[in-house]
């Protein structure tokens, strides 16, 4: 059939994003067989959602800074400091929950406004400005809070982070609304994949062939439906996962469905050859960076939420975290190449992990060294991959 190729010409064709999803299976296989089944246990699951979020609310900006040529070195301050300002709007100054969520948002379109300006029409490089940033909002986060930890958030603001919707369908023993939920995102997820292949077909670009195509589409509803089983069978579907799935939603149309996300990889391809072309590269690297601060304060909501208190040293590594799933999830180093849900994965990976060498009481010094290590071999394959490329052209 004209149009279609084979599980090898498809691997091989798109190496860097087919690899990460064939790792992240091999690493949650392997986590599960050393830790005997408890990575993938009910309550385990719930945690990993809970505990990593917020990393992969950071991803999902930074790998659309990366692509277009920047880093962002400051995310973990401004998670800090917007989760300080909300702090003392509600718990210092008695202020209603959802006043401390708008002013953390205010505080980081601010702070993303400071950022770009510097960035986008001063021409100052972004890893200087965030570097920057980083010393400059964690200093701020001290002054907000005097040096001090704010503690209790109201239970309506902990539920952002730790909120779970259970029972709304009944179910005997599980929860009927999440399979709902996962079933309904798998007949959409099917339903996209088909339009996609009929767009592909339609300009003759290459294609699985439809067998492939069904199975693949057939293993992807399994594993959406298994781990909504075990949400199912646990304590629910949590708040902080509709939210992290509608982000991701959103930012994958806008990513590569609009003219501002391809106006991001144009500029990460090749800046200049993307000026000449009309697009306003001051604009977009402004736009990129206020996102970058409304994401970082999305993630310091979810985080003081989760631990229900607002600390100086709150986000510290965070930024760290971020870039690196955004890379180990296919990001190229030099930008242009990157998708929020590679970053999605890559964060995974890592949430995995670290997860996983938990329950297997591995030291953090040793954890340092295996999420280091699996950083510089993905940055290594790209490297790689960019050779051979080169090679074969």
């Amino acid at each position: 059939m004209a149009g279609t190729a084979n599980i090898k010409d498809l691997l091989t064709r798109n190496m860097r994003q087919s690899g990460i999803y064939i790792a992240f299976v091999l690493i949650v296989v392997l986590f599960t067989a050393l830790t005997g089944g408890t990575l993938l246990s009910p309550g385990n699951l719930t945690n990993l959602v809970l505990q990593y979020s917020y990393i992969l609310i950071l991803a999902i900006g930074m790998v659309l800074i990366i692509v277009a040529g920047h880093i962002d070195l400051s995310v973990g301050s401004v998670v800090a400091l917007t989760g300080a300002v909300a702090a003392v709007v509600v718990i210092s100054n008695g202020m209603p929950w959802w006043l401390g969520v708008l002013a953390a948002l205010g505080t980081g379109i601010l702070v993303g406004l400071w950022q770009g300006f510097w960035v986008a029409f001063v021409g100052i490089p972004a890893f200087i400005v965030t570097l920057a940033g980083m010393l400059i909002f964690r200093g701020l986060t001290m002054q907000v809070l005097g040096n001090v930890s704010l503690s209790p958030f109201p239970a309506e603001y902990q539920y952002i982070a730790n909120g779970f919707l259970n029972g709304l369908l009944g179910g005997d023993g599980y929860d009927a609304f999440t399979l709902f939920l996962a079933g309904a995102l798998v007949i959409i997820f099917a339903i996209q994949q088909y339009r996609g292949r009929l767009a592909k077909l339609k300009y003759k670009q290459p294609v699985e062939s439809f067998p492939l195509f069904w199975l693949k589409n057939l293993l992807v509803a399994l594993v959406v439906l298994a781990f909504a089983w075990q949400l199912a069978n646990s304590r629910g579907l949590p708040v902080v996962l509709i939210l992290l799935a509608a982000l991701i939603l959103i930012y994958g149309f806008i990513s590569q469905r609009t003219i501002f996300g391809r106006h991001i990889y144009a500029m990460g391809g090749n800046l200049q050859a993307a000026k000449l072309s009309g697009v306003k590269t001051r604009w977009v690297n402004m736009l990129l960076f206020i996102n970058m601060g409304f994401l970082s304060a999305i993630a310091g909501i979810v985080y003081s939420a989760r631990s229900n208190s607002a600390q100086p040293g709150a986000g510290n590594m965070f930024e760290l975290d971020a870039i690196a799933a955004a890379f180990i999830g296919g990001a190229a180093v030099t930008g242009g190449v990157g998708k929020v849900q590679g970053a999605i994965i890559g964060g995974l990976i890592m949430a995995v992990m670290a997860n996983g060498m938990q329950i297997m009481g591995i030291s953090q010094s040793t954890q340092s060294v295996v999420r280091g290590t699996v950083l510089i071999l993905a940055v290594a394959f790209d490297v790689y991959n960019k050779k051979r490329a080169s090679a074969s052209s």
